[in-house]
């Protein structure tokens, strides 16, 4: 829980200096920003993925992962909440509804992302609070960009955070100490892979947006491929 509310008071600062220099804030500036804070997050994730025990279950993983996701749509199912979310609750929303656009805006950008995942897991398997303060920086930054346009109300987008990463940690902790270590250290190699993915997006080094959101099945395929792996090489 540490992690995520670190993230949280980093997302109020960033609200406030949006709020008090909005007027001070260039395009410009935040591009070069998010540029920076993509190659630390590049570190992170290939940190994470040379940790590796067995090379060939992130492969196997994050193929088989991949090919999961992609089948259920992950990501075009989490865009489709965010969505059907804003549309819902920005109807009607008369003098609030810039208030409301700022909180849901914010909210879903925040909560609904690979990176809030791994990192939720990471804190709460591992102890290790790197992505998800990482994450913090890059949401104070975008809150900052949030807030001098659409107001006060993105600061309360960490309420819904809080419950959402503060959940997902606190049940990785629950559940961390039945896994066998070689299946933490894996699932902590294709998180990294993950992260790694979301730096490139973030730096647009591709010619498409990576999705994602359609490969985080893959972080959890190690539970599954690790004993598996185990079987069959006690009968060879």
């Amino acid at each position: 829980m540490l992690a995520t509310i670190i993230n949280v008071i980093l997302i109020l600062l960033g609200s406030a200096a949006g709020l008090l220099f909005k007027n001070l804030i260039s395009e410009r500036l935040m591009s070069i920003l998010t540029h920076a804070l993509g190659l630390c997050v590049l570190g992170i994730g290939i940190s994470s993925m040379i940790g590796t025990q067995d090379t060939l279950c992130v492969i196997v993983c994050m193929a088989a992962g991949t090919v999961l996701g992609h089948a259920i749509d992950i990501e075009g199912r989490l865009e489709g909440a965010g969505d059907l979310l804003r549309a819902r609750l920005l109807k009607g929303g008369g003098g609030n509804s810039r208030f409301t656009e700022g909180f849901v805006s914010a909210a879903v950008l925040f909560c609904v992302g690979a990176m809030a995942i791994t990192g939720s897991i990471e804190a709460g398997l591992n102890h290790n609070y790197e992505i998800i303060i990482s994450k913090g920086v890059i949401d104070g930054v975008t809150s900052i960009s949030f807030a001098a346009t659409m107001g006060v109300g993105v600061a309360f987008s960490t309420i819904p955070l809080l419950v959402y990463q503060g959940g997902i940690t606190l049940l990785a902790g629950w559940v961390g100490p039945y896994l066998p270590g070689a299946v933490i250290t894996e699932m902590t190699a294709v998180g990294g892979t993950l992260i790694a993915a979301i730096a490139v997006n973030m730096l647009g080094l591709g010619r498409e947006k990576i999705k994602v959101g359609n490969m985080l099945p893959a972080m959890f395929l190690p539970v599954a491929y690790i004993p598996l792996a185990e079987w069959i090489g006690a009968l060879f």
